[in-house]
């Protein structure tokens, strides 16, 4: 059966039990605008670590926050759009997705190539209204996550993750180049690198916690393919290289990096302690939360002493 034929068969079965959605909810799962919204949270963090940074004030770069927010929006939507179009087949088996309305055909693929060109070019544009730097940016981050993560990697290997984890990253250098062409920083690097080692054992807790799905979508994961305790251990791995990187950020901020620091160690004894306590589903779970608090603690940590930085400056 070719791929097309999958889809159609899948499609008719999801919209016999798929409920009817408003035109609102339609746009906002096609676009996923909880990705959108989580994703701003570290793009916001690089903005305001560059502020810091060059002592420049939020009121003299007005006009590029914003862009940067409305930029940054919409070349994620347009990434979230392109890649229900293309995962139609496997998003119609997993349950997590198959309501997706890419899925049940309640919006048309004609529409959303459309949608995604579209918030693509706006996108774009509005990304090089404050730096041609942070529109490249834009652009990679979305071109990594559409062709080598979804339409390459993803079905192929198990590292479809650290493909993708290029593309999840560059919310923070976006931001940080909507202020200041540079992204050479050590402060910047720190985040950028946090940011894609930190998906890892984020997504691998994902994977473990629905690893029928995705071996029922023969979407190759780490732990679909070798097993909980490969995961495990390549899990430690990369944790222990995020310890080593906190340490960038002492080039800008000693409190910053131990804050880093002390939430990466913690993550590691959870890991380590979790997987001889608990069964592989809680301790996936467990490690699913740490990384949500992880990454919501260290932003909002950059964002808020940033932010007091700036202020006490002016």
């Amino acid at each position: 059966m070719q791929k097309d034929e999958k889809i159609d068969t899948n499609i008719q079965q999801a919209l016999s039990t798929a409920p009817k959605q408003t035109l609102s909810k339609i746009l906002a799962q096609t676009v996923k605008t909880g990705i959108i919204k989580s994703n701003l949270i570290p793009m916001f963090a690089g903005l305001t670590l560059a502020l810091y940074t060059y002592k420049i004030s939020p009121f003299e770069k007005l006009p590029e926050i914003i862009l940067a927010f409305v930029g940054s929006s919409l070349v994620m939507g347009a990434a979230g759009a392109f890649n229900n179009l293309y995962d139609r087949d496997i998003d119609s088996v997993m349950e997590r997705t198959k309501n997706r309305p890419t899925v049940t055909g309640e919006i048309e693929p004609k529409t959303v190539l459309w949608l995604g060109i579209v918030m693509t070019i706006l996108g774009l544009a509005a990304l090089a209204w404050t730096t041609p730097l942070a529109a490249l940016l834009g652009f990679l981050g979305l071109f990594f996550y559409v062709v080598p993560y979804t339409m390459w990697t993803k079905r192929r290997t198990i590292y479809n993750t650290e493909v993708g984890s290029i593309s999840g990253a560059a919310p923070p250098l976006i931001g940080w180049a909507a202020i200041h062409p540079d992204i050479t920083h050590p402060a910047i690097l720190g985040l950028f690198v946090i940011m894609v080692i930190w998906q890892m054992p984020h997504f691998y807790a994902i994977a473990i916690r629905k690893h029928d799905e995705y071996k029922a979508a023969k979407v190759p994961m780490l732990p679909v393919v070798k097993g909980v305790r490969r995961t495990y251990i390549q899990t430690n791995v990369y944790l222990v290289v995020l310890i080593a990187t906190s340490f960038l950020l002492g080039s800008l901020s000693l409190g910053l990096m131990l804050v880093a620091l002390l939430l990466s160690v913690a993550w590691l004894i959870l890991s380590v302690y979790g997987y001889k306590k608990m069964d592989p589903e809680k301790w996936a779970k467990s490690l699913f939360l740490f990384s949500l608090l992880h990454m919501t603690v260290l932003f909002s940590t950059v964002i808020l002493y940033s932010l007091v930085g700036v202020f006490l400056e002016l």
